[in-house]
Order: C-alpha cells, then structure tokens, then sequence
C-alpha cells in the first residue's frame, strides 16, 4: 500500500498511519449508518461511497446499521428503501444491524453510570435547561436535580423505563461539566422519554437513547475501527470519545477495539435541497409526486428519472474527499450521466413538438423501413429498420417559413437532410384560419438515401433532422424535468422560505411520437431521443401508454454563454467541481471595510459574518491572528467569526487567547467589546 501514497486521500491516509502503527489490516471494519426517517438522497452517496469504498480497498467488512433511535419520524418504508438504493448502487454490506439491536446493552450501561455518580435524572422542562446551558461565552448552571441521590437516580430511571411517567417530564442527563468550553460536553442528555411505537421493538420501551450517547457505543459494540461522519460532527468528536472511553471500561476485555471518529467534507449541491425535513414537506404538502419524484435528488428519484449507478458513483469520484465543505456545481452530475448515457444508451427518433410534413413527390402507396444504427459509440449495439412513408413528423422548431443564411434546419426553398433517409427541401405550407403553420410540404430526391453510395446522397446540406412516420408512429407522454429549484442555494435565505424558489417549470408534460421500434420499451430503459436528449421508461408507463421521462438534454443549457471568440477557439471542457467563495473570503472582504461604515450598516455586516462563520473552521481563522493592528476592521470580522465558532464547541489555542487579549485592550469599541466578551465566557478576563 505504501507505493499508493502518492494517491491517498485524507482519511486513507488515516488508516495507513493507524495500520503502521500497528492496527491489523483485519480490524479494519466500516459502517454505514442512516437513520431511517427519509429516503436517500444525493447528499448520502458521498458517505456512502466514502466507507463502502473502503470496504474494497482494504477488504474490510462495512456494515449498514440503522441508526433508529426516533420512533417518532421512522418507519420501515425508510429502512427498505434504504436498502434497495444501496443494493441499487452496487453495494453489499457484511451484516444488517440496528442501534435499536443495542438498547438492552445500551440501558445497562446508562444504569452503571448511574451507580457511578457520571449520569443523573433531570426533572426540569428543556426550556429551563436550555436556559442553564449557559451560551459559548458564558458558563452553564448546575441543574438543582445533578446531586440526586444514586438510588433516587435509579429509582427514576427505572420508572422512565417502565412508562410511569408523561413524555418531558424526566430526562437522563450524562454528568460532565457545565463549564465546559464545549457545550455539547454540558451534561447532554442521554435519554428521553417518547411513548410511540417503535417499527421494530413496537411498545417494549418508554424510553429511548439520544444519538449521540446511541451513536458511538454502537461502533463500539460492533468493533468499527473508524467511524466516518461529515463535519458538521466534528464538535461532537469530543463527546463521542467521552463515551466511549466510560464504556470502554466496563467492557474492555470482549470489546477491546475503540472506534476512531473522523470527519469529512459533506456533499452540497447546487440548486439543490439536502435537508431531509424539507424534502419530506415537498412530499407531503404534494410539491412534488413522492420520493422518488424524478425532480427529487433522492437516489431513488435520480434513477426513476434515468440516471445510472455508474455515474453516480463517477460523480462521487470526481468531487473526492475533502476536508472543508463546498458546493459542488449540479452540471457535474448532469455531465457524468450524460457521458455515460452517451456510451450506452440506444439512438432512436422521437418528436415531442410535432408538426406535420408531407413530401408531395413521394408515393402515396409506398413504404420503405430503412437502416438506423442503434449507438455509433458502440460498434456491438448493431442497426436497427425504422420505416418511412410520405407523410412525417417533425419538430416544431426545426422549421421556419423564412429565414436567414445563418439558419440550417428545414426552410422554403433550402434543403436538409432527413436522419438515416433523404434530402429534402422545404416548398410551401399550409396555415390555419390564424395563420398558424399546420403542414408542411416539401420535396425529396429520391436518389439521395443515406449510405446507398449515389451521387446525390454523397451531397452535403447542412441540416439534419429527425423524424418519425405518421402512419407508423407510437403515441408516448414525455415527462420533461427540469431543476425543482431556480436558486443556487435554495435553503441559504434566512429571510425567505425555501418554496419561494420553487422553479413552476420543472416539469412540462408533452404528447410525442416515437418510432415504433419503442413498442417493447421496458420500464428503466434509457434511450437518446436524437437532437433532443436522454430519457427513460417511466414506472407508470405501459403497452397502453407509454411515458417517458426526461433525464438530461444532450448539452447544459443552464450554462452561462461564452463570448463568441472563446467559443471559437476553446474546445468544450470537462466540468470540474465548482466550489462556492469560501466564507472566509467573503469574511475577510467584509472586514476590509467593516470599521468604516455607520453603526447601522455595521449591524447589518455584523450578522452577514455570524451566518458566514457558521461555515468557517477554526483553522481557517488562525493565519487571521496575526493580522496587522491597524487593519481593525479585519479584526473586528475574525472576533465575531471566532465567537460563533467557539459555540460549535472548538477551544482556544494560546495563540487565539492572545489574539483576543490584544484585541480587548483595542481603542475601537466594537472590536474590545466583542473581544472582551469571548475572554469572559472562556474564563479568560
């Protein structure tokens, strides 16, 4: 594995340096652990593939444990569907297992805690313990329950397991430290009590384990070596290790593995919503048709609409394993699907805007079925008869009654060719009682079928159209789909719902004709319509009606357009994942300014740094402690980034504690008050 390093992301390079520190290659173990109350989204593949992934490379279990600890929002619906998309994108798991497999275990342990002084019964509302929890700033109060007597504790908690008491009236509370500068170290809460079903254990508890306390002893149980999370866990790294190292102690001897927690970047899309709170509004206030509606970013959204696993997980292999969250541009995906939809799916004719053609010098009688070829990029997919007749279908916008030079589809007196068949030129048409185009007639050289080697098919035109044959052509409802949102970042609006950005064309359904080679589409199948796109069978579709949906058009229509001499000289290029400004950045614009504004605009700039900081790491802030003194308006920014992202429980080194000393003795007011204010919290002052 060494001669590998060079192409190592972080966290294998993790392991390797756990594996050289003597970890046996056979302990490695995995786990991949949704909680069951939604379905998969696009969001997931990325941890789906990071420990599966792992799985292969080292040829280490992964286990896909459900992290069902909510009887209030789970269901089996969830869990199988959960399984069926794993399945779908061609992953095995070694062992199904459930937290709520663990409860016996987990209670025992949460009684020995008891015993042992390190958990209590806390009798308050959780508004009066929130209000204890003290702020990142300020430390937290004592509950007056923290010194219950260890019988009276367990007298409690026996009761709470048994259902002698109402939801909220008692919680179990881990005992640690209500000063700490970590507030997820403040005496968290371990259980509570919920009186619903559970899908699985049905009505055996009253009580049930928060995922923090259920989380970590469950990688525990189950000996993962490393247990990956996105970022946003990295706070509760602490916590998770607190745990573990108590349980730890009782079970040493038959568990004698700790897990290692590590954190990676999560998958933002653009374009895109990831919550699962808000996707299940879309489902339920009928948004959109259900889960797996082909404008959801559900997996199982993404393949009723056509995508393939194979690009899935191309796409989780382009956008990598990072450190620090980004955006990652939805054309990527758009691009892998169509990249490989390229390589694979069949040619075929279809027309979702039709208009009529007749070629008035083509018998009435006559019909020919002529070769198509199925796929020119692959030389194995063979050809196919399509037939042809005098009367056709072609689209709409393929014709234009006159025109300039510059137009190369079908207009009075010019010529194009027809896919597969012959040239034809546009010679007058038909209109309505409001002088809308309803036929279009037009002539044929009848020495010009494509590949017949004639003079006269050899000829170049520079259009090419596709068509279908009236008399031959199948009926099909076309389901065009486009992005649900129309915003970059629909859910990044504090002021403004999320709906709001709701795009009302996101889907346009169309009556086409296809070629009647379509007959025998099975549902899941993926064809390119020539010059218009990838599609799918849809589920609802049959022999009766059939319906597809659109995938992916042949090219990004949402990009941006290029000057007209760049798209001259630069070739089309890959999309690469597109990162968002980082906030640091904006951050640190912000400040260049921030001291020169009037009070007002600096309460305004104020809050913009407290939203952006919520995405800033401590690390980012570091190099900023050094920022020159007279810059205090950069200062000022990186005091109020550090604030907030103290309260998602990062400590203070010695450098960030003289950072704010310095700060705080700073002749700008704004600057020494929120300096001072941090040292206060932290016991610094």
């Amino acid at each position: 594995m060494k001669n590998e390093t060079k192409s190592l992301n972080f966290l294998e390079h993790i392991i390797e340096e756990d594996i050289a520190n003597g970890l046996p290659v056979e302990k490695l173990k995995f786990r991949f652990p949704p909680e069951p109350n939604g379905y998969l989204h696009i969001g997931h593949t990325k941890a789906i593939g990071i420990s599966f992934g792992l799985g292969l490379r080292y040829n280490a279990p992964v286990n896909l444990r459900f992290d069902d600890t909510n009887p209030a929002k789970e269901e089996q619906e969830y869990v199988d569907a959960i399984k069926r998309d794993i399945k779908w994108l061609g992953y095995s798991w070694a062992e199904e297992l459930y937290s709520s497999d663990y409860f016996q275990q987990l209670y025992d342990w949460a009684v020995q805690m008891i015993k042992e002084g390190k958990a209590y019964v806390d009798s308050q509302s959780s508004e009066a313990m929130a209000e204890q929890k003290g702020t990142p700033t300020q430390s937290g109060v004592n509950s007056p329950f923290r010194d219950r007597s260890v019988d009276e504790n367990l007298e409690l908690f026996l009761g709470m397991k048994n259902g002698e008491y109402p939801e909220g009236s008692h919680v179990l509370r881990a005992k640690i430290d209500m000063s700490h500068p970590n507030m997820l170290m403040r005496d968290p809460i371990m259980y509570r009590i919920v009186n619903k079903a559970h899908h699985r254990t049905g009505n055996d508890w009253c009580i049930y384990p928060m995922y923090d306390w259920t989380h970590g002893e469950s990688d525990y149980i189950e000996q993962i070596s490393h247990s990956l999370c996105s970022l946003e866990f990295k706070p509760h790294r602490e916590l998770y290790d607190w745990f573990k190292e108590i349980v730890y102690d009782y079970q040493k001897e038959e568990l004698p593995l700790q897990p290692k927690q590590r954190e990676f970047a999560r998958l933002n899309l653009s374009y895109t919503i990831m919550s699962k709170r808000k996707l299940l509004k879309l489902v339920q206030d009928g948004y959109v048709s259900g889960w797996d509606d082909p404008r959801m970013p559900t997996i199982s959204g993404l393949r009723r609409r056509g995508y393939t696993p194979e690009a899935i997980r191309e796409f989780v292999n382009r956008v990598g394993v990072a450190k620090r969250d980004n955006v990652i541009d939805v054309s990527l995906l758009e691009f892998c699907i169509r990249e490989d939809l390229n390589q694979r799916a069949p040619r075929v004719m279809a027309v979702v805007d039709p208009i009529k053609l007749i070629i008035d010098n083509y018998p009435n009688d006559k019909e020919e079925w002529l070769e198509a070829e199925n796929n020119p990029e692959d030389e194995s997919a063979g050809s196919r008869k399509v037939p042809f007749s005098k009367i056709l279908y072609i689209e709409k916008e393929d014709f234009m009654e006159s025109a300039n030079s510059k137009y190369f589809r079908l207009t009075l007196g010019k010529e194009v060719r027809l896919k597969n068949a012959y040239i034809i030129k546009g010679e007058s048409v038909d209109k309505d009682e409001n002088g809308n185009i309803t036929v279009i007639h037009c002539s044929y050289d009848p020495d010009s079928l494509s590949g017949s080697g004639t003079e006269a098919s050899l000829r170049k035109v520079k259009g090419t159209l596709h068509w279908v044959s009236s008399q031959h052509a199948l009926e099909a409802e076309v389901r065009e789909y486009d992005r649900l949102f129309m915003d970059e970042a629909p859910d990044s609006h504090p002021e403004k719902d999320f709906l709001e950005f709701l795009n009302p064309e996101s889907l346009v359904i169309k009556q086409a004709y296809v070629e009647p080679s379509l007959i025998s589409a099975e549902v899941g199948h993926r064809y390119q319509f020539q010059r218009l796109g990838y599609f799918c069978v849809d589920l609802d579709s049959s022999i009766e009606k059939l319906i597809f949906n659109k995938t992916v058009g042949l090219r990004d229509t949402w990009a941006k357009l290029q000057p007209k001499q760049e798209q001259v000289k630069k070739q089309p290029k890959k999309p690469q994942p597109v990162q968002q400004r980082p906030p640091i950045e904006i951050i640190k614009q912000i400040g260049k300014k921030f001291t020169n504004y009037p009070e007002e605009k600096q309460l305004k700039l104020k809050s913009e740094i407290l939203e952006l900081a919520k995405g800033v790491n401590y690390s980012d802030l570091e190099p900023l402690f050094n920022t020159s003194a007279k810059k205090v308006g950069t200062r000022a920014a990186v005091v109020l980034a550090l604030g907030v992202v103290l309260q998602n429980g990062m400590k203070l080194t010695s450098e960030g504690i003289d950072f704010l000393q310095q700060c705080a003795q700073d002749s700008s007011k704004i600057l020494s008050t929120e300096a001072s204010d941090i040292l206060k919290g932290q016991g610094l002052s």
